[in-house]
């Protein structure tokens, strides 16, 4: 029998699994990502036929594995292939779902089969298995786990087919005998509690896509078709969404225009469990950035600011100050994302200076704050993270070390915990006696608009709950590495990702 002919869907595979029931036969299913095929999930499948007739193997599709940006190794139809050429393996599908809790039912085994790591339903932190166990017993399956010799696919990728750079694997591999692997991922299970405000400018992106046709055949000026576009929720919404992910009391104080304001884009965008506090701005719309890009490569070409004439006015500061006071005394952290269009004026600085329990700060430059938007507006803060290029700003030198730029922003702030990012140099981060560089752990990017947002957000509820900041630095890039593989803001870091991404640095 040709292998290859294992292969079903998964609508299929339920329909076979039933008519071998009717057969009398009984049914077992394996589930899993299986990247690598190796001798452990070759015993196990062993294993768990002897346990039935006939087995069953489902995979996890290659958008849902979670195991970082350059996972899975092998593509799914490869996998299943792999799959499909072992005799223990009766038929093989390539799942539909994150999890296999929709397959179970489809295919109602009598026996639901994980391996030898999953005997403590503990250590699974994205809670899969106690659901998939509730699923198996709604359909009469019996959950079982397997006890013969477990291997790491992650373990054996990282030893054997490493593709990071020497600079990478060097660090991870001294890190990993230093620091618990167990201590860094439960960081992220503390951080939950967290009451959290993030404070900043609303910010819609909007993405035309374009293929360049040349220059005009009568002025000097490129034309461009169409393709198509689309739009995301950026600036603080982006934030706001990153926030809700890692914690279960999320906030946001912002502004929109009091025309144009976009509320049911941003309705349909924002997390549902985000609270948002709207201030409005007078005769002004909700700022729009508009990029033009070359569909391949990816290039942009040019960008579009719609917004208003100028800085929120002294009616609307006063406003925006009435809010923070009321608020600021209600959080155990506030996350400030100023990107410098008006927002946040002298008054609300001092205010958030002055008033707020933890301050994690960070500020942009861009074309309509022609680098006047430093992080020296601020005199305060308990966290800062901020782009080497914008430090370099800060004290106007694009050649003095970026330690020496360090040292000088912490004490202007009385900051002693400062994240540097570095694009492919990784980040530097420094806890006000050490410096820890951190390599970059990624070199494929998509699109950087947004990933410095879901760095300062992880970051800083690591700063908050007492992380070390070597370990915040190998969140940051953790977190960076998903942030760059994505087009712009198009989804949030999602929590599990970022967990299984750890887990697989570290084995």
């Amino acid at each position: 029998m040709n292998p290859l002919r294992k292969i079903k869907s998964v609508r299929e595979l339920g329909e076979e699994a039933e008519k071998l029931r009717n057969e009398g036969k009984r049914v077992v299913h394996c589930h899993g990502v299986f990247d690598l095929v190796h001798v452990g999930h070759m015993r196990h499948f062993q294993e768990a036929r002897r346990m039935g007739d006939v087995l069953v193997v489902t995979l996890t599709p290659d958008v849902h594995v979670n195991k970082g940006p350059d996972r899975p190794v092998f593509k799914q139809d490869l996998r299943a292939e792999a799959l499909a050429m072992l005799e223990s393996v009766d038929y093989v599908g390539i799942n539909e779902w994150p999890t296999a809790e929709e397959t179970l039912r489809i295919i109602r085994p009598h026996f639901y089969v994980k391996g030898p790591d999953y005997r403590l339903p503990s250590k699974d932190r994205s809670g899969n298995i106690s659901r998939e166990q509730l699923v198996a017993d709604e359909v009469g399956a019996q959950l079982v786990v397997t006890r013969d010799i477990t291997f790491s696919s992650s373990n054996l990728l990282n030893r054997h087919f490493n593709t990071r750079t020497k600079e990478v694997a060097d660090f991870l591999q001294d890190f990993s005998r230093r620091v618990d692997p167990d201590q860094v991922l439960e960081v992220l299970d503390r951080v939950r509690s967290l009451k959290v405000l993030v404070v900043g400018e609303t910010i819609i992106d909007d993405y035309h896509y374009c293929e360049t046709m040349g220059k005009a055949g009568k002025e000097p000026i490129l034309v461009a078709r169409y393709k198509s576009s689309e739009q995301f929720a950026g600036g603080i919404l982006a934030v706001a969404n990153h926030l809700a992910s890692f914690c279960d009391h999320p906030s946001m104080l912002t502004f929109l225009g009091d025309r144009e304001a976009q509320e049911e884009f941003i309705r349909q965008k924002l997390n549902p469990s985000v609270k948002a506090h709207y201030l409005r701005l007078k005769d002004a719309p909700t700022l729009v950035k508009r990029r033009f890009i070359e569909t391949y490569p990816f290039q942009k070409l040019f960008e579009v600011y719609v917004m208003g004439d100028g800085d929120v006015n002294a009616g609307e500061q006063a406003e925006l100050c009435r809010e923070l006071e009321r608020l600021l005394p209600e959080f155990d952290a506030v996350i400030v994302t100023d990107y410098g269009h008006g927002m946040i004026g002298p008054e609300a600085v001092e205010l958030l200076c002055s008033k707020a329990k933890f301050l994690a700060i960070n500020t942009q430059v861009n074309a309509h704050n022609h680098g006047f938007n430093t992080i020296s507006k601020y005199r305060r803060a308990d966290y800062a993270c901020v782009s080497e290029g914008e430090v370099r700003l800060e004290v106007r030198s694009r050649h003095l070390d970026v330690r020496d730029i360090v040292l000088q922003i912490s004490r202007r702030l009385s900051c002693d915990r400062i994240t540097i990012t570095q694009g492919r140099q990784g980040s530097l981060c420094f806890d006000g006696t050490h410096f820890h560089q951190i390599p970059a752990l990624t070199g494929h990017f998509v699109d950087r608009v947004g990933a410095g947002d879901a760095v300062l957000v992880v970051t800083s509820l690591c700063v908050a709950a007492g992380v070390p900041m070597e370990t915040v630095g190998l969140i940051a890039n953790a977190v960076g590495a998903q942030a760059v593989g994505v087009m712009g803001n198009r989804s949030a870091i999602d929590r599990m990702a970022l967990i299984r991404h750890l887990e697989f640095l570290l084995k």
